[in-house]
Parts: structure tokens; C-alpha cells; sequence
């Protein structure tokens, strides 16, 4: 490989990594809250409200059935409409993050649900408020599992990023593209792929590392 595709295949690590922590960070931002209210309105929780939890489940659930590719079309006028442009890794950040805060929301849900019904009833029995028992007593008992399905969920992040190269998206998904299927570069497209493997294997090893000494502690 010339110099130049060692240096475009070197931007395309750190775009996707960008790409991929930004996303990551505002689908967090949005869709940890909205998998704290799924959870606290779901049927004998502390906040149950079927109407609340119907509607926004039903949101949620449309938005994850949605093909990314797909999303990633629909949303480019909405993507021109926030940062000016529906190309390039600035402008990927804003469909991985819509495609990504359903799955972060319904992760954050599942979490939730594995904290164990004694703890809850034990600290609403001391008289503790609704919000002061999901801060001090079901986060911390779910700690270990949030991370560890947040470790699944930012290399998720990363497999759509290389997606984002089909519409003009940055990234190493961009190059496999532009050098190793359009131009038949194939140790271009095999060295992308294995590093976007490589990639994923080193996030999600050290979400479980994480979440296991969470556990220990």
C-alpha cells in the first residue's frame, strides 16, 4: 500500500473513533433518561404509568425496527438541518446517534429490571422518594450490567459507522468503500475490515474487565 492509504486508512481510525464516542455520548445523554422512565412506568414499578410507558415504548420500538442504512437516508435532511451538511464524520454523528439511542434506551431498561425487587422494597419501606431510590439504590446495583451493555452498544456504534461510509460518511467505513470496492484495492478493504474487528474486540474486552471488577467491588 502507498503512503497515502496508509496515512487516509490512519485519519479513518481516528474519525471512526470519533464517531463512535461522540455518538455514543449523546445517545447516553438521551437515551439512559429515557430507559430510566421505560423502567420506573412499566406495570408495578415506582412511577407505573401505562399511557407514558405505551407511548414511548412504541417510539422506541419503531425506531429500532428501522433499518440503519435506512435511517441513515431519511435523516439527511434532518442532518443538513443541524450541522449544514449530510457528509463527512461530523455529520455521521448525527444518525448514529438517533439509530443508537432506542438500543441505549431498551439496554438501560433491561439493566434495570435484573436489580433484585427486595432492594427496592426495602428502601421504599424506609420512606425513600421514587427519584432517590433509582439514584441511590437501582443505578448502583445495576452498575455492572449498564456497563457491560454499554460496552455492547458502543462497539454496535462502531459497526454503523462503517455503515455511514455508503451515504459519505468518514471513517474507515469510507475507506473500504472509495479503495477496496470501487477501486478493487482488496488488502485496503481486508485491513479496514480487520481493524474495525480489532476495534470492537478491544471495546467490548474492556467493558467486561470493567464490569466484572464493578461487580468484585
Amino acid at each position: 500500500m502507498s503512503d497515502y492509504i496508509i496515512q487516509a486508512i490512519k485519519d479513518g481510525v481516528f474519525e471512526t473513533l470519533e464517531m463512535t464516542f461522540f455518538s455514543s455520548l449523546f445517545a447516553y445523554i438521551i437515551g439512559l433518561p429515557l430507559g430510566l422512565i421505560l423502567y420506573a412506568t412499566s406495570k408495578g414499578r415506582l412511577l407505573s404509568n401505562r399511557p407514558v410507558n405505551v407511548i414511548l415504548g412504541t417510539v422506541v420500538n419503531i425506531m429500532r425496527s428501522l433499518p440503519f442504512l435506512i435511517l441513515l437516508v431519511l435523516l439527511i435532511p434532518f442532518t443538513r438541518m443541524i450541522v449544514g451538511t449530510s457528509i463527512g464524520t461530523t455529520a455521521s454523528i448525527v444518525p448514529l446517534t438517533v439509530g443508537t439511542i432506542p438500543i441505549v434506551a431498551r439496554m438501560v431498561e433491561s439493566s434495570l429490571e435484573e436489580v433484585q425487587p427486595g432492594i427496592i422494597e426495602a428502601a421504599d419501606s424506609m420512606g425513600a422518594s421514587p427519584l432517590y431510590i433509582i439514584i441511590h439504590f437501582i443505578l448502583p446495583e445495576a452498575t455492572p450490567s449498564l456497563l457491560q451493555g454499554a460496552a455492547i452498544n458502543v462497539a454496535t456504534v462502531l459497526g454503523y459507522s462503517a455503515m455511514a461510509g455508503v451515504i459519505g460518511g468518514g471513517g474507515l467505513g469510507a475507506i473500504a468503500l472509495q479503495y477496496g470496492y470501487y477501486r478493487y484495492q482488496k488488502n485496503v478493504l481486508w485491513t479496514t475490515v480487520a481493524l474495525l474487528v480489532v476495534l470492537v474486540m478491544i471495546i467490548q474486552e474492556s467493558g467486561g474487565i470493567i464490569a466484572k471488577k464493578t461487580r468484585k467491588s
